[in-house]
């Protein structure tokens, strides 16, 4: 069956299953509003609801990566196991008591198991492909931005108990599970033969992949505190110019909006990798990140259609370069460690992500949301210090 698939067939499959698995992602986030009028949840415990996926994550990415998984077995099987077990796991969480401790487990549990699906979609997109790599892992990052948007597309449309939000997207995550084992696996796919920490150091002496993996943590810096607190922090922006539940439900929409066209920003700019560049486009849009957060943090508290403007493009700019760091990665590691490198660098990214998210609205209490959203833009800067040596034409 899966023979007949072909490139293109396969490919979109992997699309639709990274949408629907990856929509359990921030669903805590986007049904926040409906469990507080249920509940009372304190901030720690909400915040561990949302990074418990992150930390969860970060956990499984790790053991992944050191064990290869990705690498030494059927990365099909690998995805689907992994996407029914975190779609049950969110199944649970309507008859859990409300951010109770069974809840928050559950969600890292849901971060643990993702670990087994986004970068190892990654791994078999990367084997249909070389010279168009960044397009086709591009198309992932793409599947992936748009499963995070789907939860603040049911939020916004309201009118739903937050328990059938719940319900769909477990529901999706389960569809994604089983029709990933149409896909069939590219000519450039290749599978290590046993287990070896070969993919660890390989990290750190290969040059490319070094300078690769300092330019995606500079983009993940910034990446998910954005997501995560971009309703909160453009509420905040939009209340002095508007009342609080008006400013809410703007900040739904724009936040839905510069993630939901975050994913067309990521496939275009994995076409144009194929003719530019992919370090390059990297880096463009590292810098075109980098100017639109400190735009959107000067911004803040003024005219509200312009900072609903400056959000929305921060939003298309902060995600094209993610799809190519994985890409430069693949190009460098050995065919057999691409999945393994991968998932490290996923790892890592995601470790900066959790200290990030958590570390956003202690500061916002602190300085206030715009001084946070300036402080975000070191990431891109960074990143851009890492990889300006990558550029095309200079190794």
């Amino acid at each position: 069956m899966t023979e007949a698939v072909g490139k293109a067939g396969s490919m979109a499959i992997l699309m639709l299953a990274q949408v629907l698995v990856l929509s359990l992602w921030f669903i805590s986030a986007a049904t926040m509003p409906g469990m507080l009028a249920e509940v009372a949840i304190s901030p720690a415990r909400q915040a561990a609801l949302s990074s418990g996926v992150q930390i969860g994550f970060v956990g499984g990415a790790l053991v992944s990566a050191v064990l290869g998984l990705a690498d030494r077995f059927d990365p099909r099987a690998l995805f689907a196991g992994c996407a029914v077990l975190a779609a049950a796991a969110n199944a649970a969480l309507p008859m859990l008591p409300v951010g109770g401790d069974l809840a928050i487990a559950l969600r890292v549990l849901t971060g643990l198991l993702l670990a087994g699906v986004y970068p190892v979609g990654m791994k078999m997109a990367a084997g249909w492909g070389l010279r168009d790599r960044g397009f086709l892992v591009g198309l992932l990052v793409g599947a992936l931005t748009l499963g995070s948007s789907l939860p603040h597309l049911l939020a916004g449309l309201g009118g739903a108990d937050w328990r059938v939000t719940v319900y769909l997207s477990a529901g999706g995550a389960l569809i994604g599970g089983v029709v990933v084992l149409a896909v069939a696996l590219g000519p450039h796919h290749a599978r290590a033969q046993g287990f070896s920490l070969r993919a660890v150091t390989l990290a750190w002496t290969d040059r490319r992949i070094r300078r690769a993996y300092g330019g995606y943590l500079g983009h993940m810096w910034e990446l998910y505190a954005l997501w995560a607190w971009m309703p909160v922090a453009a509420a905040a922006s939009f209340a002095g110019r508007m009342g609080e539940a008006e400013a809410q439900g703007l900040a739904t929409w724009v936040t839905f909006a510069a993630i939901g066209l975050g994913a067309v920003s990521a496939v275009w700019a994995g076409w144009v990798a194929g003719r530019f560049g992919k370090a390059n486009v990297a880096l463009w849009s590292l810098v075109a990140s980098l100017f639109a957060g400190l735009a959107t943090a000067a911004s803040f508290g003024g005219p509200w259609g312009l900072t609903a403007g400056l959000f929305v493009l921060w939003g298309i700019a902060v995600i094209p370069d993610s799809a190519q760091f994985s890409a430069l990665v693949a190009d460098a590691a050995p065919p057999e460690l691409a999945g393994s490198l991968m998932t490290l660098q996923t790892a890592l990214g995601f470790l900066l992500t959790f200290g990030t998210v958590q570390l956003a609205p202690v500061l916002a209490a602190e300085v206030g949301w715009q001084a946070v959203l300036a402080a975000l833009a070191l990431g891109p800067a960074l990143g851009i210090a890492a990889i300006w040596a990558l550029r095309e034409g200079r190794v």
